[in-house]
């Protein structure tokens, strides 16, 4: 009896930690009020192009919470309010519940150990988000040099579908451009700066269970994903070529400027001047959706629809990338998310009707 009170009262104590973190406490008011506006600001119409979305809020069909492969609507139609993507960031602690589950008998990892005292690691860590913004910005206008898409943390169409074109330039400069500014330059300019590869998080204390971790999530994910898959309406060739070309593209061009620039960097230095498990996935949220602020999807041309494009922004990819910094806290191995929560799924498996598309596969 004792020791289920104590279990009980430890319970309570840690939940009632985390409310307490003020980085929590702004992470769920910025949650509640963006999803408040939403219907004041869209008036039951979202005005962006996305075409699978549109085809999923057609009238009977069903609402999905993750992303939906249905064929496309017609583009510039918009399209109604999803469920999910008001209770999307919830979704996200099913993911931290079960990496908390898989790696709570193992070694305690404290990321906030790799990251230097606290003075240099803010320094850092401004430093290398106004970084991330100027390539953010800058690369709006690299885009257009070589097609009419500015170059986003997503390739044109990834996850919404495709209403226009996108050449295979496009596609591949997307690709080079972030593995270079995202990946490449931080990561030779951090171990420059004496960071090891256990440092930057790039390598397993515990091979083993990481497998199992990585294995677990990838198997919800492609749960969830793959029963009403597009992918399943490809021939054979176009499902081999696409899925290869989605897997290298978007590795490049997406996951591994991910695992370098917020995973292994910043998460480390987040715990650091948190000292919050809780407070930095939620720091990871933020971080992880406004590098997405500029997708190809997104508008600005007033104020209602700027303000809806950073609310689903924030909705959308908040809880992606909080699952993305707690997995590298807790097994402190940023490979583990690249491989269980991003480079197959959902890359490969929504993506892969997108190149496709781009590549022209028949």
């Amino acid at each position: 009896m004792d020791q289920v009170l104590r279990h009980g009262t430890t319970q309570r104590n840690w939940i009632g930690r985390v409310l307490r973190d003020r980085t929590v406490q702004i992470g769920i008011a910025v949650w509640i009020v963006f999803s408040a506006a939403i219907p004041f600001l869209a008036h039951g119409v979202i005005p962006f192009d996305q075409p699978w979305a549109a085809a999923a809020s057609r009238p009977r069909a069903r609402p999905r919470i993750f992303p939906d492969t249905s064929p496309p609507a017609k583009a510039g139609t918009g399209r109604s309010i999803r469920m999910g993507e008001i209770i999307g960031p919830a979704l996200a602690f099913i993911f931290i519940f079960v990496a908390w589950a898989l790696t709570r008998r193992r070694a305690r990892v404290d990321v906030a150990t790799r990251a230097p005292e606290c003075a240099i690691a803010m320094w850092e860590t401004i430093g290398l988000l106004i970084y991330g913004a100027i390539v953010l910005i800058g690369g709006e206008f690299a885009g257009r040099l070589v097609g009419t898409h500015g170059i986003g943390l997503h390739v044109a169409g990834s996850m919404e579908g495709l209403s226009d074109t996108v050449l295979p330039r496009e596609a591949v400069a997307w690709m080079i451009y972030n593995f270079i500014f995202y990946a490449v330059l931080p990561y030779w300019f951090f171990r420059r700066r004496g960071y090891s590869n256990e440092a930057l998080c790039l390598h397993s204390s515990n091979p083993l269970n990481d497998a199992i971790v990585i294995g677990v999530v990838l198997a919800i994910g492609l749960a969830a994903d793959l029963p009403h898959g597009m992918i399943w309406k490809l021939t054979a060739h176009q499902l081999t070529a696409g899925a290869l070309y989605a897997f290298i593209l978007s590795l490049f061009g997406t996951g591994l400027p991910i695992m370098i620039f917020l995973t292994s960097i910043l998460v480390p230095r987040y715990k650091k001047l948190t000292g919050s498990t809780a407070g930095t996935a939620v720091l990871g949220g933020f971080t992880y959706a406004s590098l997405h602020l500029t997708e190809y999807w997104t508008r600005y041309d007033s104020f209602g629809h700027g303000a809806l494009s950073v609310i689903f922004i924030v909705l959308f990819f908040g809880g992606p990338g909080m699952v993305k910094s707690y997995l590298t806290q807790r097994t402190g191995n940023a490979w583990v998310h690249l491989w269980g929560y991003h480079a197959i799924w959902p890359h490969v498996t929504a993506d892969t009707p997108v190149f496709v598309q781009i590549f022209g596969i028949k």
